[in-house]
Order: C-alpha cells, then structure tokens, then sequence
C-alpha cells in the first residue's frame, strides 16, 4: 500500500482546535471537520480499530483473503466487494457530482469514486471516515464531511448530480426531529440536486420476505419488529413500497422508479425491476443472516415462487433500489464479481432506440480480455451448430457508450425471447410428464451432440442457457467455451449434474436413467464430477462463496418445526401416563397423562386417587429406556412391599426397587387388589428417573442376567 499524509486528530476537540485543524488530508482523500461536535456519538467499538489497521496496512486486493481469516460479519459487511454493486450499474459519468451521505467505511464511496467526477462524503462518525479515507487514500475526487448532517447541509451546494443514500434514509428520524422527519429528510435532500438529477435510496423492505421467514430485523436485532410497525422503538424506520411512494409524493415527486435488489441491497448479486421481474425458480439465495441467528419458518425459494407467480414480488422484495427522477434504460443487472478478477463481470438488459439488448460488461482490465474472447466464441460455436436448429445469439463487441463514463467496451447480445430449457424441464416434473422430460432432453441431446467432432465446445450449456421459443432454441450464454474437443454426453451429464443440485424437487429424476441414455459408467460420473469441482475452483479463483462464508462466520439457523418436537419431547418426557384395570386389562381408552409431577430433572412425586374398582395400576414413567428407582410406594399411608406379588415391570431389577429398562415403553404395574383398599384410595409415588442409551441399558439387562 503506497505511503499516505495523515495529520492526527485528536478524538474529543474544541471548536476553536478544530477550526484550526482543517482540512486533513490522507492520501487524496480531504476530511473536513467544520461541523464536527468534537467526539463520535455512535460506535461499533473495538471492531472498528481492527477494521481502521485492515485498511491502513492492507491493499484492496487482499481484502476478500482477509475476509476469508477473520470470519467477522463486520469485516465482511465493510470489506467485501459486492457491497458497490448496488451504485456500480448506474450511469454517473466522469462530469458528475455525486453526495453520498451516510458514507461510513467507504464501501459505497469506492465505487462512486470510480466514477464519479467528484464525490462529496457526509458521516457522524470520525472513525469510520478515517476509515473510508485509507481504503481510498488514492482518489483524488473524494472529500469527507464529519459531523451531523443537519449541521453540515446548509454548506452544501445545490448542484449535484446523484445524491446517494444507501442504507442511510431509513435513519432520517436521527437527522430531523419533527412529526414527519422522512418527508422534511427528503425535501431537503431534494434541495441539493440539479435539475434531471437523480436521487438514489436503498433500504429494506419492512415486508421483505426475509422477516417473514424468520429473518431478524436489520437494524434492531429482533423478530418481526419491522412487520409489527416497531412497537418498541428504536431509531430506524423502514417502508412498504407504498409507504416509500407516500413520501415522495408528498414531497411533491412523480418521477421516479423502483429496482427490487437481491438477495439485498446491502450484497446484491441480481437487480429487478418492473420492466424485468424475477422469474419462478430464478431466487434460490436466501440464506442471508450472516450478522445474527434466525429461524427457518419455510422455504424461501417455494415461497418466491407463488409470489412470482402472482405478481406480488414489489411487495414482498427484501429491499428497494429507489430512483428519483429521470427513468433509467436498464432493466435488469446480474453480478458476477464473486469469482476471480479475471471474470468479473456484469450483465444488464438494456433498452435502446434499437430494441432490447443484453450486455456483458468487465469490471477490470483484465475481465476485459475474457469479454473480448466471447466475439470469438460466437463465430466459432455459430459455425459448428450450423444447420442443426440450435442458434447462438450473436454477439458484437461495443466501445465504452461514451467518453463522458469511466466503463470500458462490452459484449452486446440481442434480447431472446422465449422460456428456459430448465422451467421447461421443471414444468414436466411438476407434472410428472416424465415422456415429456425424456423429449426435451433427448432433443437437447441431439442438438449440442452436432458437431461433436469439431475442437469447440461451450462448456457450460446448461438448461439455463437456453431459451426456447417454439421449434427455435437459442444459447444465450456461451461464456465457458474452450477450444477442445469434449463429448456431448459429458456435456450433458454436467447440465444434469447442476440441475439435480440446484432443486430438491428434481431428486424424483432417475439419474441411473438418464445416465444409461448417454452411455455413462458410475465411474465415468465420479470422474466427470471431479472435474466439474475443478472447473469450479478455476472460475472462482478459489474463493469461498457468500454460502461458505456464512457458514464460517457461525450463526445459527433453526427450524421452530425441529424445535417443537424437542419441545413436545421434552413435554413428554416431564410426565408420566397412567393405566386403570378394572377387570379387563389396561386399555388406552382408560388411561391418562400426569403432568408437572417433577420435583428436579430427574425425581417425581404424585398421588394418585382411585376408587375400590380398580384391580391394578400401571405406571409409564417415560417413553425411553432408563434406570428407576422407587423411593416411595405406599397405599394410604401403607408401605407397599416391593415384591412381584404386588409389584411387576417389564424391566430388570438391579436391586430391590431399582430397575433397568431397555424399552421405549417402560412400565411398572401395581396389583392395588392385593393391598388392603378403601372405598378411596391414594397411591403415593416418589421415583427417581434416569434416562439411559438403549444399547447401554441392554448391555445392563444382560449383565444382571448373567449373574443371576
């Protein structure tokens, strides 16, 4: 990391020192602290000092390694790379003027930075400004603003061109302290941008389907707050869609435009919006508590699916992306930055005066030469499948759309119309048309067989890859094309491979089946799954996925379902079923539970009452195997003797009143009609129950057996 200017400042300050102190420089970077009160009035403590060294001691490039070690959420939430992607696909140009207020550690500001002409930092906090201000020590279009925005805004100018608030408008209440602070927040926000500027909100959903799930709230830390209305407080506040509307119309705002972030909008891989809603089976990542334990109530993905289906999803979207003012051409954006430098990528769907088009775009010099390799591709595949009605979406090569912006050229590709080979396949297995899964899978088959011979082959024509409208089938994505000569059947075992993975529901697929169509062995398989591990690794770089790292990072998520039964077995366990004979053996029908007889985890008290009908009473102290010992028996203030004339069990006796039992169904009976009786009774009980492992309690009935 290359040496950077830094002038101390002391943490608690005078006016008068700060004053005297300004402005400090690191690096590039300007921090001004005109308006700072003197101290930080939130912290997320010591994390910060190990996140402030990180940044001071480490280039960007090792970040996501040190993600890796530490195994932190907040090294995480402020280090990873994916956070940018929520600004990276708008269109701010080298010209623009960008305020970013709430700008924290920098990950946002990274981003804009790179863009952006200049980019003006408002935060409370010095420590995380210091921070923001390391990491992006070499910009030199960054100035930071510390101290409290309703400070620091009327020195403001009015002319900026976007004015971000990623995660920050949610807190407007903090800032401006009337009876509508969101709607006073925007309309001085709305203050400072130009004409056809555009203002740009990420937020959370308070309806995200995340909470509904069993997601904590993001900012409070607990259950269904959010979905409550907040009945205990706090200092952030989320919106409904329509809830987000009402303020901007009130303010007197018309145009603007929504964009549905997923998973988030805080690592978002995926960015819908009306003109391009999610598709049923497109949402599957959504395990995305990585800073608290949650609860599993259901599975996301099925749910996605009915909301897709019924038109809901800008209802129940985990975030919003909102854009005030002038509408954006894109529709759609997809993040492939989570795999190595040399493939990161983003595509967009993208309206023109020609039509839709898709584009893949580099996020780096060296991502470009992967771009550049997909022209080629094209001509290579489109002659190889010539003549066989398998079609492969042209691709042209475009310069950057204009100087005025810092993107390079990308890959532009028409928009197909038409349905997934995979929905297709999904569509018969919901249906249990199996001939009709066998028909579209021997077609596709016979399609990417063509041609077979030829030292070309798109290495990852998976289901999703192709588009099919009517008789015409279309590739879409043939980005993992190598020049080598592969066999269609491996091909197609990949497809199926990663289909089965991706989907529960495609378990009922007979892989045995489908295997003997293609003439592949099990070891074959084997091999062909070692290599797709390899494949893996070389696109990712042999980076941990956002998966792996949640699970290293440690927090729980539990199923309340799993949890009941533990419950219901612990309820059960806490009680004792008692049996009456009157004559004609013990039934169900006349038997009944005992509850709240515990005296400790393992001891029991009760009286039971019975009148001079019954012959016998049977015990059940548990629904286990265990160890019992009997310290009271007694009939109305009498001693009953422990012996089989007025004592039985279907245990072992180790000795006189404690017994073993290896049986799910242990039970001790009482011949009361042997006892004097009365016309009422009381049996006193008092045991000791002790659970055993079944095989160790039959390792013990089999020693008393031998010894005796």
């Amino acid at each position: 990391m290359s040496e950077v200017k830094e002038r101390p400042v002391p943490i608690h300050l005078s006016e008068d020192e700060v004053l005297n102190r300004l402005p400090e420089r690191i690096g590039d970077v300007i921090l001004n602290y005109r308006y700072y009160p003197g101290k930080d009035l939130y912290s997320d403590g010591t994390i910060e000092d190990e996140i402030l060294a990180i940044v001071k001691d480490a280039s960007k490039v090792e970040y996501p390694a040190i993600i890796e070690r530490k195994k932190s959420w907040p090294v995480l939430y402020h280090l990873s790379p994916l956070r940018g992607n929520i600004v990276d696909w708008l269109p701010i140009g080298r010209k623009d003027k960008v305020l970013e207020i709430g700008s924290g550690c920098g990950a946002i500001t990274e981003k804009l930075a790179e863009k952006a002409g200049t980019v003006t930092c408002v935060d409370l906090s010095a420590k995380r400004s210091h921070i923001n201000a390391y990491r992006n020590h070499d910009k030199d279009n960054i100035e930071i603003h510390v101290g409290n925005f309703s400070d620091i805004e009327p020195s403001l100018p009015k002319d900026y061109d976007y004015i971000c608030m990623i995660g920050a408008f949610e807190y407007g209440q903090s800032y401006i302290h009337t009876d509508t602070p969101y709607e006073d927040f925007f309309k001085i926000i709305k203050k400072h941008i130009k004409d056809k500027g555009r203002i740009i909100i990420a937020i959370e959903n308070k309806l995200g389907l995340k909470y509904w799930a069993g997601c904590k709230e993001d900012h409070l830390g607990t259950w269904f707050s959010g979905l409550e209305g907040y009945p205990e407080g706090g200092s952030a506040r989320t919106f409904t869609r329509k809830g987000l509307e009402k303020i901007f119309l009130s303010c007197g705002v018309t145009e603007y435009s929504f964009y549905y972030p997923y998973p988030d909008y805080k690592f978002p891989t995926m960015i819908f919006s009306d003109k391009r809603l999610p598709n049923q089976g497109e949402l599957t990542d959504n395990m995305r508590n990585f800073d608290r334990d949650r609860l599993m109530l259901f599975n996301e993905k099925y749910v996605f699916d009915g909301i897709v289906e019924d038109g809901l999803f800008d209802i129940f979207s985990n975030s919003f992306l909102a854009v005030i003012g002038e509408k954006l051409d894109t529709s759609y954006v997809k993040y492939s930055n989570d795999r190595a430098v040399q493939y990161a990528l983003r595509t967009e769907i993208t309206d023109t005066k020609e039509g839709r088009v898709v584009r893949k775009i580099p996020l780096n010099e060296r991502a470009w030469e992967h771009i550049k390799e997909m022209k080629r591709f094209y001509n290579l595949l489109e002659e190889r499948y010539r003549g066989s009605g398998l079609c492969i979406n042209p691709c042209e090569l475009k310069a950057a759309a204009s100087s005025e912006t810092r993107e390079r050229g990308y890959a532009e590709f028409p928009y197909e119309k038409g349905t997934s080979l995979e929905t297709l396949l999904d569509q018969c297995l919901e249906k249990n048309d199996m001939d009709g899964f066998y028909r579209l899978f021997d077609r596709y088959y016979e399609l990417i067989a063509y041609g077979e011979g030829k030292e070309i082959t798109d290495y990852d024509m998976v289901f999703g890859n192709i588009l099919a409208d009517g008789d015409k089938w279309t590739v879409i994505d043939y980005e993992w094309t190598i020049e080598e000569r592969v066999p269609a059947a491996e091909i197609a075992f990949r497809a199926l491979y990663c289909y089965v993975l991706a989907e529960e529901k495609r378990n009922k697929l007979d892989l045995g089946l489908l295997m003997g169509r293609l003439g592949i062995s099990e070891q074959t398989a084997g091999e062909y799954r070692m290599k797709e591990k390899r494949f893996q690794k070389q696109v990712t770089g042999k980076r941990k996925s956002m998966g792996e790292l949640r699970d290293d990072i440690g927090n729980c998520c539990v199923s309340p379902m799993m949890l009941m039964e533990l419950h219901k077995k612990e309820i059960l366990n806490q009680r004792i079923q008692l049996y009456y004979d009157q004559g004609e053996g013990f039934k169900e029908e006349d038997s009944r539970y005992i509850p709240d007889i515990y005296l400790d985890d393992y001891k029991i008290a009760v009286e039971i009452p019975f009148d001079g009908n019954i012959r016998a009473l049977r015990i059940d102290p548990a629904d286990r195997s265990c160890m019992v010992k009997m310290m009271e028996l007694s009939l109305n203030g009498s001693p009953v003797p422990l012996h089989k004339r007025y004592v039985e069990t279907n245990g072992k006796a180790v000795k006189t009143g404690c017994y073993v039992f290896d049986t799910q169904d242990p039970n001790i009976t009482v011949w009361v009609s042997a006892l004097p009786m009365t016309g009422e009774n009381i049996l006193s009980v008092k045991m000791e129950i002790t659970p055993v492992p079944s095989d160790m309690a039959l390792d013990v009935m089999g020693a008393i057996k031998k010894f005796f």
